[in-house]
């Protein structure tokens, strides 16, 4: 039998880039069961009325983590919910691999796809810059290559498919403690539930990440989190191991200070840093916690 698969999508002001995500939706060759659209206010979603098959609502509180577990509870009949974020475009075949794979080894909880480009660490991508990435990748061989499904230690949050059978079973949701843009909530959740199954990579899925800059949170809020929530996570015990927080941290603060004396004109590097010396402060003073970044 085929599974119920839900797409959801968390949304902050990316209005106009959302509605060209969903149209291009209608293109994939298995539809989804539905489309669930959470945004924080109403400006998020303004203009996606009446677009087929999509349902649209607020969260009560806006954040990340909020908003995907008020997407969980709005389908309460789903089997699998793919989560994308507001700019992801997929190849017209990524959900009916994602099902394939999902149906051929019920084990797995979490499946992220091949992501044949990534703006997040550049400008950004168009729309047809996307698209010409994925005939790209399939070009190379990536819608073809015999059904690679490999390991991995989390799902990407810009595009995760997971069953919610187990998360209903043992109560786990996102983590709300981590406020805003969430910040490693992908790699917390996939940690959780790998407890109960698979979390795998499915090569065949492919599809690209905008990287858009609107509706980011400030580069000061961002650094920030950089450093509290990986060291947060890695306290809970729940699977985010000590050394890849420090090494998640030691990353991001050695690329902010390499860049911020000439940063990027689409990264705030000098607003990253801040918060990354900010969120030491805390630590040091015994008051580091992720939603401290609230008050900046």
């Amino acid at each position: 039998m085929a599974l119920n698969i839900v797409i959801g999508i968390p949304t902050v002001g990316r209005a106009a880039v959302l509605r060209e995500i969903l149209i291009g939706i209608e293109g994939q060759t298995r539809r989804p069961d539905g489309i669930l659209v959470c945004g924080s206010k109403p400006a998020d979603v303004a203009g996606l009325e009446g677009l087929p098959g999509v349902s649209i609502f607020l969260a009560q509180q806006p954040g990340l983590p909020r908003q995907r577990n008020a997407l969980i509870a709005a389908a309460p009949d789903a089997d699998v919910m793919l989560f994308l974020d507001d700019d992801f475009v997929m190849a017209t075949d990524y959900l009916a691999e994602i099902e394939q794979a999902m149906m051929k080894t019920p084990a797995i909880v979490v499946a992220t796809g091949h992501v044949a480009a990534d703006g997040i660490g550049g400008p950004g991508l168009t729309v047809p810059a996307a698209e010409q990435a994925i005939r790209t990748a399939y070009g190379r061989g990536a819608g073809s290559r015999a059904r690679q499904i490999t390991p991995v230690f989390s799902g990407y949050g810009c595009n995760m498919a997971v069953r919610l059978a187990p998360m209903r079973q043992h109560g786990i949701t996102f983590d709300e403690r981590l406020p805003l843009y969430g910040w490693q909530e992908d790699v917390d959740l996939s940690r959780r539930l790998a407890r109960h199954g698979q979390v795998v990579k499915v090569e065949a899925a492919v599809g690209a990440h905008l990287g858009v800059k609107l509706g980011r949170n400030s580069g000061l809020r961002l650094g920030y989190s950089q450093v509290a929530n990986p060291l947060y996570l890695a306290g809970k015990g729940a699977g985010y191991p000590l050394g890849r927080a420090l090494e998640h941290i030691g990353r991001n603060l050695v690329m902010n200070m390499l860049h911020a004396p000439r940063p990027e004109p689409y990264v705030d590097r000098r607003g990253r840093l801040r918060g990354n010396l900010l969120a030491f402060r805390d630590l040091l003073r015994h008051r580091l916690t992720p939603e401290r970044v609230l008050d900046l």
